[in-house]
């Protein structure tokens, strides 16, 4: 086992425990601080009050883990990826606490993902044969990457409504990005997926049905916003570089097939209420989980069953890996569609 194996191991593990042994601490002191999410609204499916806030651990782990075991040769990342990680974390906890308005946080998701594209330059330049397209033009390439960005951070927030799914997903995609960038021995970036899978799996103590505290905007928000980032620069990877076994990979395929219960859902919820009029950040129980929920999965069930199902995705990309990409596209978006029947 090498360094790099070992680093990654303490990162995940050091990053889980710090979760486990705060958030007890926690959820007493958002009791007695009256730090909870209320019942009432018909889309919220908890039964009575509960400590919300929990992104608050998470974000501490995460950052604290990340910056502990940062490569020092690479702070270009760290420069722009700290800053914008703490905007989006206190926008969270302004929402948790008294609500922010969505045309906020819309205007911060803005900010955060400018600073990215065009101060970082952590964008997308290539869709690598995807629809045909392989280099994008500047102006294009800023405007969909700051999509990029907004939709995938919106995504996770829209997911956190059932006990332990955003953080289910949150863990299962950092994880799998964390193997990626293993494999292709990118050290920064495995050390912050490994560090935010490790965070996220400490909260899922707390968080899986029957769940004693919710992770709120400030743990979705920011897990979403460090997932878009690693999602681009997956993408980014220089397929030059890439080992024999993954040189095959569409890595825009690869990328969506692992993010691929946020987006699906995401896109299915927008589509809803754009053909029902009203506006696509009015907040409803028409998402995948609420529907299933309705059928009768109940929490773990619903969790397990929308997991198990980003598995199987990601191993179908994976298995389908030498065909052309938008044959390889086509198949995916078929058995998106046959998921959405069932």
């Amino acid at each position: 086992m090498g360094m790099l194996e070992i680093t990654l191991i303490i990162c995940i593990m050091s990053s889980f425990f710090i979760v486990l042994f705060t958030t007890p601490v926690f959820i007493k002191i958002a009791y007695i601080k009256k730090l909870f999410d209320v019942p009432g609204e018909e889309r919220k499916l908890h039964k009575h009050i509960i400590p919300s806030m929990g992104g608050i651990m998470i974000f501490a782990a995460t950052i604290f883990t990340f910056t502990l075991f940062f490569p020092k040769e690479q702070v270009h990342d760290f420069k722009y990826l700290i800053p914008c990680t703490i905007v989006l974390f206190f926008v969270g906890v302004k929402d948790d606490i008294i609500g922010t308005a969505p045309v906020k946080k819309l205007i911060a998701h803005l900010i955060v993902a400018f600073i990215m594209v065009l101060m970082a330059d952590i964008r997308l330049t290539s869709l690598h044969g995807l629809f045909g397209v392989r280099e994008i033009p500047l102006e294009a390439s800023v405007f969909l990457s700051v999509f990029t960005y907004i939709v995938i951070v919106n995504a996770f927030n829209l997911i956190d409504g059932v006990d332990g799914l955003a953080g289910g997903v949150g863990f299962l995609v950092s994880l799998a990005f964390g193997i990626w960038f293993y494999m292709v021995g990118d050290v920064v970036y495995a050390v912050l997926a490994f560090s935010l899978a490790g965070s996220i799996l400490g909260f899922l103590r707390y968080n899986f049905n029957p769940a004693k505290i919710f992770m709120g905007d400030s743990g979705s928000l920011m897990i979403g916003f460090l997932i878009a980032v690693m999602a681009i620069e997956l993408v980014e990877y220089d397929k030059a570089l890439l080992p024999d076994t993954l040189a095959g990979l569409s890595k825009p395929i690869l990328a969506m097939s692992i993010l691929v219960i946020p987006l699906l859902d995401t896109a299915r919820i927008f589509i809803y209420r754009a053909a029902k009029g009203v506006s696509p950040f009015k907040a409803d129980t028409n998402h995948i989980h609420h529907k299933m929920m309705k059928l009768g999965f109940g929490h773990k069930k619903t969790v397990i069953t929308l997991l198990s199902f980003n598995v199987f995705f990601i191993a179908s990309v994976i298995l389908t890996r030498n065909l052309d990409p938008n044959f390889a596209f086509g198949i995916q978006s078929f058995i998106c569609l046959l998921a959405l029947a069932a």
